[in-house]
């Protein structure tokens, strides 16, 4: 099974969105099959085979989620941090500034899936391979 270090080591190679599709392909070799990030920490909870699951600690201060949701601004800043103009501090306080509580990526789908506070589901796309 994967460890924390190995996961850390993967994400220590990311610079910004654009350095994403690494990432994926490093965490997939790695045995995970999906994880769950939480905006107003940082922590995540990394799945594998068999039941398989470990949790992260906070990776930063908290972050204040608004509960009025922009999906347009979050959009926008989503693009630009895939586009590797923001760094992936910079992208967690802007999506809690536009309403993104957390992220769920399912290597199995190769999709990643955006929701509000409210567990609405906000934006689902195709993670690029």
């Amino acid at each position: 099974m994967f460890t924390l270090e190995q996961i850390q080591q993967a994400h220590s190679k990311v610079k910004s969105g654009a350095d994403f599709p690494v990432y994926v392909k490093d965490l997939k070799a790695l045995g995970i099959t999906r994880y769950v990030a939480f905006v107003s920490d940082g922590q995540t909870t990394y799945y594998g085979n068999n039941d398989f699951e470990i949790t992260s600690s906070a990776k930063y201060d908290a972050l204040k989620i608004n509960p009025n949701l922009d999906k347009e601004q979050f959009v926008s800043d989503l693009k630009a941090h895939q586009q590797g103009k923001t760094d992936f501090p910079t992208f967690c306080s802007d999506c809690a500034k536009s309403g993104i509580n957390k992220w769920i990526l399912d290597f199995n789908k190769m999709i990643c899936t955006y929701f509000d506070l409210e567990e609405n589901e906000i934006l689902t796309e195709q993670i690029p391979q």
